[in-house]
């Protein structure tokens, strides 16, 4: 998966991540996130790289503001407020919450809790 300078995300997405119940997790804006534990985020002049220890899925992330979400989500309350802290509006916050959405079905991100 990558996520380019536009915010666009390309690539295929695997299954969602499973909850402890089993059932899959959808993103929830609303929700507390973090970058998953088993996830190491590399920072690159690019953006960065993701790399998930448990599946060996390795991601880029080519949009700076992204890195940034993505690293201040164990800050904030919920996506929702890490985004507004990023200072992302309304015309572009669907392209974030699309990078997030992926991140979270990839199973780099998780719901904190």
């Amino acid at each position: 998966m990558t996520v380019t300078d536009s915010g666009t995300v390309t690539g295929r997405a695997p299954a969602s991540p499973s909850s402890p119940s089993g059932r899959a997790t959808a993103f929830d804006t609303e929700r507390a996130w973090v970058l998953n534990s088993s996830v190491a985020l590399r920072p690159e002049p690019f953006g960065a790289l993701l790399y998930h220890f448990g599946t060996r899925k390795l991601s880029f992330l080519k949009n700076l503001t992204v890195v940034e979400v993505v690293q201040s989500l164990g800050d904030h309350a919920s996506a929702d407020d890490a985004l507004a802290a990023a200072g992302i509006g309304d015309a572009d916050r669907h392209l974030y919450v699309s990078a997030l959405s992926a991140l979270a079905v990839s199973g780099m991100i998780v719901p904190n809790s």
